[in-house]
């Protein structure tokens, strides 16, 4: 039997309630609008929200962060309204994401792209199928990065990876994806899932104070370090946002063409 932690219309967290008996004291945390998941403050809220509850829940020691639908979360939506939030909202809430004191597995099994990838990145781990995509595109869409990707994609691919992945957008496979850093495992995509949740099993069988506390020591002032990346990230945006490649670049990715990039 389940118990539901925390439900909004974009994400829902569960954790076995007979944890205690027989369960694996593992929690779920789905994103739940397939099927693209597109970036919002509902959904990066909401998985906020959940690891906050999940924090003071004592049937939770590991987490599975996953996805209902093709992709686990296809980045920004630019031809949608979002007018209803700002930036500094979103990013504050992307800090609060990272605040979290328990491991978080993610299972990737579609597009984790842009702001899905710094999302993907908040996670201790990742399983990818490898039909998976990672990609931080934001120079193809004439923008700055953000989710705090500039501390924790060179964390965990090096500089130069980073850079090339950044300044050329590419898209990187599951397989290629593990061979850089990006993903821990790669699993069958019809696997993808049970396989991570066993893997936050098998973490949450160590001693649950034990683990805080190493993950905290190895994680360091890293939600800090997001807190301030994201600042700057909001402002690079946001100038760039009123630029012609911007809007050539979120023409062309709507249309499925080639932008045409004329610096200005």
């Amino acid at each position: 039997m389940s118990n539901t932690v925390f439900e909004n219309s974009a994400v829902r967290a569960t954790v076995d309630i007979d944890s205690d008996i027989d369960g694996d004291y593992v929690a779920v945390v789905e994103l739940r609008t397939p099927p693209n998941n597109f970036f919002s403050l509902e959904l990066i809220g909401g998985v906020a929200d959940a690891l906050e509850a999940l924090d003071t829940d004592d049937r939770c020691r590991s987490i599975l962060l996953c996805a209902d639908g093709k992709h686990f979360c296809a980045g920004a939506d630019f031809t949608a309204d979002a007018s209803g939030y700002t930036t500094e909202e979103l990013y504050a809430a992307a800090a609060r994401i990272v605040d979290n004191t328990k491991p978080v597995v993610a299972a990737i099994q579609g597009a984790a792209i842009g702001g899905g990838l710094g999302l993907a990145l908040t996670a201790d781990f990742r399983f990818a199928a490898p039909e998976a995509r990672f990609s931080a595109n934001f120079a193809r869409l004439g923008f700055h990065h953000g989710f705090g990707l500039s501390v924790t994609l060179p964390r965990l691919v090096g500089p130069q990876a980073a850079a090339e992945l950044l300044y050329t957008g590419r898209r990187v496979k599951g397989g290629e994806a593990a061979a850089l850093g990006l993903a821990d495992r790669v699993v069958p995509l019809n696997e993808i899932r049970a396989q991570a949740r066993s893997f936050a099993g098998e973490i949450a069988k160590s001693a649950p104070l034990a683990v805080r506390s190493i993950r905290a020591t190895l994680r360091g002032d890293l939600a800090d370090q997001v807190r301030a990346a994201t600042e700057h990230e909001a402002t690079e945006q946001e100038w760039l946002r009123k630029t012609a490649d911007f809007a050539e670049g979120t023409r062309a990715m709507a249309e499925r063409n080639e932008p045409m990039f004329r610096g200005g």
